[in-house]
């Protein structure tokens, strides 16, 4: 590729749309899920896998059965998507959108390997 050519190629990369959403880590023989919400869904997969891979979710039920099983196990999704541009406050809307999600799902215990939230007392 010549220098032009790429650094059009880094310049459409950059425009691209960024999408963020409600990812699942599923455990295909028994079905148990992992929920979580992500600013941008692009390789998200990848990413999971690596960090999964380096023991960075140590002392949880997914690492535990990923280090047993390996990623061969294991099936990605993306459950939902949707465009970041008029998002004014990610985190917020990241942490919402993972409570309507964990309550829609209920990926606690026997069905997942998140963590229920603690009730505000």
């Amino acid at each position: 590729m010549q220098k032009d050519q790429r650094k059009q190629a880094i310049r459409d990369y950059k425009l691209q749309s960024t999408y963020y959403g409600v990812i699942q880590i599923k455990h295909i023989p028994d079905g148990k899920i992992w929920i979580d919400v992500v600013p941008n869904v692009k390789n998200r997969w990848t990413f999971y896998q690596l960090n999964l891979n380096r023991h960075f979710y140590i002392n949880s039920p997914l690492q535990a059965v990923w280090d047993r099983e390996s990623a061969d196990a294991f099936e990605f999704e993306v459950l939902w998507q949707h465009k970041a541009d008029d998002v004014e406050n990610m985190r917020q809307t990241l942490k919402s959108l993972k409570a309507e999600w964990l309550e829609k799902l209920q990926p606690f215990d026997d069905r997942g390997y998140n963590t229920r939230p603690k009730e505000n007392s």
